[in-house]
């Protein structure tokens, strides 16, 4: 049983803190012994932080409804709950403790709301384009290896970016369906190529409670433009991350901390097109990272 009794002691005690200790040991005979670690750091931090800002019952209800309505707002077609991940930076905090870095070895970077499962398999070269656009053409091109240098023979490339009306397909009613999303194999050399519009920076979705935590914070919605990646070949690890094209005016305050300085890209032309040549070094696959992919692609879209 807990009891109040750090009151009395003066200004600079701790309130109540027989009852962070007691809601901890509460947990002691959890059978996963990680979640009860995790939890442990979680009821730590969470009082400690009502405990500094001194957060009264009316702010408590906001913080409620805050997230009450940022449930109601997730469906099958959004996803709320990783928006307000993204723009808080928790979710390139996971990724940075969680990726494989090294010499040889791509950055990642966060999935982002968009991904919408696994799309028609295309042939090298080909467009993702379903309908025609108003954009430049671009030419994506390069080589997927491992760490050494040595190709990946297909090994799967994953495609989706935004039409030039700063809105993906899953947003639009107007867009087919796959639009300016693909997948492409890579061949014996470990190379991959194909064909589509140069990306725009847009904003993402702000007319809900992610939205309204960035107007309170004084930020805007942006994204650098970026094409997305997801690469992925038996025995290595899969390889999240966007290309940012280099110059947008959103690079150095990416609503969702996306950006890092190796994946800016350049394009150059190259027998009269716009042309990006770009190579993915992946890491040997580790633990369970497939099993949560495959879990992704087949059972949610997160748009």
């Amino acid at each position: 049983m807990t009891s109040i009794n750090a009151t009395d002691e003066g200004p600079d005690s701790e309130v109540f803190p027989d009852l962070t200790r007691d809601v901890i040991d509460r947990m002691k005979d959890a059978a996963n012994p990680r979640l009860r670690a995790i939890l442990s750091l979680v009821v730590g931090h969470l009082h400690t932080v009502v405990r500094e800002a001194g957060i009264t019952h009316d702010e408590w209800f906001q913080a409620i409804d805050f997230l009450t309505r940022a449930g109601k707002m997730c469906s099958d077609s959004r996803q709320e709950l990783i928006l307000l991940s993204d723009i808080l930076g928790v979710s390139m905090l996971v990724d940075a403790i969680d990726h494989v870095g090294g010499s040889g070895l791509s950055e990642s970077t966060v999935l982002g709301p968009f991904y919408a499962g696994r799309q028609r398999e295309l042939a090298a070269g080909e467009s993702i384009l379903l309908r025609e656009e108003e954009g430049e053409a671009l030419e994506m091109r390069g080589h997927v290896t491992d760490a050494h240098g040595r190709p990946i023979v297909g090994a799967l490339v994953e495609v989706w970016q935004t039409a030039p009306n700063q809105m993906y397909d899953v947003q639009d009613e107007d867009q087919p369906s796959g639009h300016l999303r693909a997948s492409f194999r890579t061949d014996a050399a470990g190379a991959y190529r194909f064909r589509t519009i140069r990306p725009v920076s847009y904003p993402i979705p702000n007319d809900g409670p992610a939205g309204q935590l960035l107007a309170a914070m004084g930020r805007h919605p942006f994204r650098p433009a970026h094409i997305h990646f997801m690469i992925s070949a038996s025995g290595y690890r899969t390889l999240v991350t966007h290309l940012f094209l280099d110059g947008d005016k959103y690079l150095e305050s990416d609503a969702v901390f996306g950006v890092k300085p190796s994946l800016i890209i350049r394009p150059k032309e190259i027998d009269g097109l716009s042309t990006v040549e770009y190579d993915f070094g992946l890491a040997e696959e580790q633990g369970a990272v497939r099993l949560q992919v495959e879990a992704l692609r087949s059972g949610h879209k997160y748009a």
